[in-house]
């Protein structure tokens, strides 16, 4: 140990993939780590990742590659967060998982729990994990232990995805978290403040929300939780807009939420809000989208999000829209996906649980 280290022309750092981490860990160590082709430090809780703006804003495939989980069929779509333009193939699920939550690293994308085809009713506990680089279909992570989280929302860290509990007709107050970088069942994480159907959430590399959507009376209020410790959910804030459904996205400092149904509103709300994830509050007003659904999916890097399908009455849609999520305004047009789609989620390969140091 020393107390500071002057360095001439180069640093050569250890190196190795996530196996080769070890197990005596302490904060502010630092390594090259090889599978994930970047610099990663300890923060005393879990390994972080450093990502640098240059990478997301110029690469096509390596940063701001996005996979979407469709909702209509077991097939998923993919494109480039930074480049406009329309979805492309990705492969397909071992089952459809309608309404069900996503997550991911940055190398894997999870899909888990929801309806086994489009409104069978059936809860679907099967977890599954694709590898985000590379075009290819499901494979088998383990499964949900609830009641399968139909409705349900989902977020990650770099390590550590989470899964709010949803249900319908009955509601789930659960919240389960599987280690992604391992295989295995989800185990239990704690508790949500009510008991609410719709989850939609969002992640900061340590924190998780959601937010409800069913029954509407009990959905503005938005629930945090520290993700490297499991625990209940406590209030961070309320929604500025009262809305349930919609998605959620986020950079490493502001959380998004877009779209969604409310009473008088009808399935075409169009609200957009944000949040502030390092402190609790109250989210604001940050613009409109083109068309509202109540049901899209939206996916981020540190710099875009983008709001894909959903249902706008009286059926699904092909519409992509965007924004940057440094600045408030309204969204603009992106692309269109390969079908018509709601009730899908997503996730990418440089969401802000990841980071972006």
């Amino acid at each position: 140990t020393v107390e500071s280290v002057s360095i001439g022309t180069h640093f050569s750092p250890p190196a190795g993939g996530i196996e080769d981490r070890g197990e005596d860990f302490v904060e502010g160590m630092m390594r090259f780590n090889t599978d994930l082709n970047t610099m990663e430090f300890y923060n005393g809780n879990e390994w972080r990742q450093f990502t640098y703006v240059s990478d997301i804003q110029n690469s096509p495939g390596s940063a701001g590659r996005a996979v979407l989980f469709r909702g209509a069929d077991s097939n998923m779509e993919f494109f480039n967060i930074m480049t406009l333009g329309n979805t492309e193939f990705f492969g397909t699920m071992i089952e459809s998982h309608q309404i069900a939550a996503g997550s991911g690293s940055k190398t894997r994308g999870i899909i888990a729990g929801g309806y086994s085809a489009p409104d069978s009713g059936y809860s679907q506990p099967r977890i599954e994990y694709i590898t985000l680089a590379s075009q290819g279909n499901g494979i088998t992570f383990g499964e949900l232990n609830a009641s399968h989280f139909r409705n349900s929302g989902g977020c990650s860290s770099s390590t550590r995805g989470l899964f709010f509990g949803g249900g319908h007709p009955s509601y789930e107050n659960t919240i389960e978290y599987v280690e992604l970088d391992t295989l295995g069942n989800a185990l239990d994480f704690g508790d949500q403040i009510d008991s609410v159907a719709w989850r939609r959430c969002l992640s900061s590399p340590t924190r998780g929300f959601s937010k409800g959507g069913f029954p509407f009376a009990s959905s503005e209020g938005i629930n945090v939780v520290t993700i490297a410790s499991k625990g209940d959910a406590v209030e961070f804030g309320k929604l500025s807009q009262n809305v349930q459904a919609g998605d959620g996205c986020a950079n490493s400092i502001r959380g998004i939420f877009a779209g969604g149904y409310a009473p008088g509103a009808g399935n075409n709300y169009k609200n957009i809000q944000y949040i502030t994830m390092a402190s609790d509050g109250n989210s604001i007003n940050f613009g409109d989208l083109i068309t509202g659904s109540d049901s899209p999916s939206a996916v981020a890097n540190q710099v875009r999000a983008v709001i894909c399908g959903g249902y706008v009455s009286p059926s699904n849609t092909k519409q992509m829209e965007f924004i940057t999520i440094a600045s408030t305004g309204n969204a603009q047009s992106f692309g269109e996906l390969s079908a018509n789609d709601g009730r899908a989620c997503g996730t990418s390969d440089a969401h802000g649980g990841l980071g972006g140091f």
